[in-house]
């Protein structure tokens, strides 16, 4: 792995491959000393205590954050309840198609600024945020603008109706992804948002408000406010919500489920995962390594659908992880806005403990660990890559999600056993199988309990793609027709 403070490889001698660093300039950015909640359509200060965002990288601050009180959530309810009343309900949906197409250029145009702010406030490479979270998310505006008009073919019979407000509450592994997830469906439908960020990445949120701005949405129409769980707590308990939409840990989606259930709230979680990557003896093992490294490390891990399970046959176990280490030697760590950057910062000190407290438990209770050569900066959060072998299913690191760069391998013999042990988890969100014979490819992923399932491949995404899990990984759809239709009702039927 790269030294980080010289960008020399360790062992390389001549220096023929080294990278000379790369920063991406942070000029793009008009960062403001504060931001407030943005309510009806501007910005306004937070009664409760505000809060600043730092760089994970760094630990250094970039903004002071409003922090919304039980006040600001009923104003910012209020405000999405005028605007579906009063605005955005009584548009055609061509009219609000255009508000999306609109929403989803200006993305486009603002795709580097928007690419900066992510891995500056959430620590992940730049080249992540530049190449897959921007794009996807104009991606998801797009897609979404066309559905604005055919809401008659989403599969709820002619004329569905949209709910109301959605109260939406996103994470902090992909903010502006989740954001885009959210908001592009409930606004096709017709809907009102009132959204809260994670308090720890807030910042591409409050740039996507002057997006909407720009754009001239409807005052209302979409509102976002900042705060921690307890801002979240009031914004999905409100009375005057019809939709609830989380992503985040299965701990706070189980609670939430309790807390919303009986109110008539239709309501979509997206939790947590134990994603297995299964990796069969036929298997093409140089796509299969790239898959592997894809599956667990991109974006440090903190991904809920990462392949954090690797299931490899046994007969080629020691192939394929001897030449995973030789590939993650090659890995970058460092500088999140260096371009030549593989692994960035974790997004908060609270989660590095979390990731080496499990670490530690892996060891102890017997698993064999390696860990990437690298050189880990003075300040900021960092996690080498590490791969852990000789684990057992019922190990910790094998049952509980870590969300970081640990990778958990296990063995296999037959394609029923590899079944077996894939399912042998309390999550069911997504999966990986990697063979050169379609027919096994098939039969296995008809046995997996998953929502996703990647063949020969991992982390792909798709807006037209339907994304979500089984088990305690939640329930409901985003993306695809489904999606859609998780913020509409026939017109015949009310939940409240």
């Amino acid at each position: 792995m790269t030294d980080v403070s010289t960008g020399s490889t360790p062992g390389s001698g001549s220096g023929f491959l080294d990278y000379a660093p790369a920063p991406e300039s942070t000029s793009v950015l008009h960062l403001k000393q504060s931001y407030g909640l943005f309510i009806n359509g501007e910005f306004t200060e937070g009664h409760g205590t505000p809060f600043q965002t730092i760089s994970p990288a760094t630990e250094e601050r970039i903004a002071e954050i409003a922090n919304a009180n039980s006040a600001d959530v009923d104003a910012a309810v209020a405000a999405a309840r005028r605007a579906y009343e009063r605005s955005w309900s009584t548009l055609s949906g061509a009219d609000r198609g255009k508000y999306l197409f609109r929403i989803a250029r200006l993305v486009q145009e603002r795709a580097r600024e928007l690419a900066v702010a992510e891995s500056l406030d959430n620590g992940k490479p730049i080249k992540e945020s530049r190449d897959v979270d921007v794009p996807l998310v104009a991606a998801w505006f797009f897609y979404y603008a066309g559905w604005a008009d055919k809401l008659d073919y989403a599969g709820l019979g002619p004329a569905p109706r949209a709910l109301g407000v959605a109260a939406q509450v996103i994470p902090w592994n992909f903010p502006l992804l989740m954001l885009a997830w959210k908001i592009a469906p409930a606004l096709a439908a017709g809907n009102t948002v009132v959204l809260k960020p994670a308090e720890t990445t807030p910042l591409s949120a409050l740039i996507f408000a002057e997006i909407l701005q720009q754009a001239e949405l409807p005052a209302g129409v979409v509102n976002i406010i900042t705060g921690a769980g307890d801002t979240g707590e009031a914004l999905v308990n409100h009375p005057d919500v019809n939709k609830v939409a989380f992503t985040g840990s299965t701990a706070v989606g189980r609670a939430i489920a309790k807390s919303t259930a009986g109110s008539g709230k239709k309501l979509t979680l997206e939790l947590g995962g134990k994603a297995a990557n299964i990796v069969f003896d036929d298997a093409p093992i140089d796509q299969a390594i790239e898959g592997i490294v894809n599956g667990i490390f991109f974006n440090q891990g903190h991904v809920c659908c990462a392949g954090s399970r690797l299931l490899v046959q046994e007969n080629v176990h020691d192939e394929v992880v001897e030449r995973l280490k030789e590939r993650l030697s090659t890995l970058r760590l460092g500088d999140p806005l260096d371009k030549n950057t593989d692994i960035g910062a974790i997004n908060s000190r609270e989660q590095l403990e979390r990731i080496r407290e499990l670490s530690d438990i892996g060891e102890r209770e017997g698993a064999e660990r390696w860990t990437a050569p690298c050189v880990i900066p003075e300040k900021g959060f960092w996690f080498a890559p590490t791969i852990f072998t000789n684990v057992s299913t019922s190990s910790t690191i094998a049952r509980e999600e870590i969300f970081g760069p640990v990778l958990s391998v296990l063995t296999f013999r037959t394609p029923a056993e590899a079944v077996a042990k894939a399912n042998n988890t309390p999550y069911g969100l997504s999966a990986g199988i990697w063979s050169d014979k379609g027919s096994r490819i098939l039969a296995v992923a008809d046995q997996l309990r998953a929502g996703v399932i990647w063949a020969n491949t991992f982390n792909r995404f798709d807006p037209a793609s339907p994304f979500g899990g089984y088990k305690e990984s939640g329930y409901g759809r985003e993306g695809g027709r489904q999606g859609l239709a998780a913020y509409l009702e026939s017109a015949g039927w009310s939940a409240r």
